[in-house]
């Protein structure tokens, strides 16, 4: 099974294509998000995704299609933009998050600790005018 962040990640690859933006939204829900389950995401972002997800398929199916293709064909091309783009910034909020996690303290290092801190000195620029 996939991570949360590469279902997200492969949703947001699927709504950057070049196809219509409702077509895009069922794609990414169909191959992505279906399986997501929704304690696989961090806490702070389960309330966007139930939403996101409620949206996708919160509206009743007519014969022949299922609850996804009726709730993005009820959809407004704003209100799929809007779905599209709550995805994306949700993928954010897990890519944050899990950067958080892998940092203790939220500490960067951005040198190695093997080398002197002379090695790092800059000469001093000296304008000759």
């Amino acid at each position: 099974m996939s991570s949360a962040w590469e279902c997200l990640h492969f949703a947001t690859l699927e709504l950057v294509r070049s196809t219509p933006i409702k077509q895009r939204l069922i794609c990414a829900y169909r191959r992505h998000l279906a399986s997501l389950p929704l304690d696989a995401l961090p806490c702070e972002v389960r309330e966007s995704f139930a939403q996101v997800m409620h949206c996708l398929r919160g509206v009743q199916p007519l014969r022949g299609e299922d609850a996804v293709a009726a709730s993005v064909r009820k959809m407004s091309n704003n209100q799929a933009d809007e779905c599209a783009a709550s995805i994306v910034e949700i993928f954010g909020m897990v890519c944050r998050a899990n950067m958080a996690s892998s940092r203790p303290n939220g500490v960067i290092q951005l040198h190695s600790v093997d080398r002197a801190p002379d090695e790092y000195e800059v000469p001093a620029l000296i304008a000759n005018n």
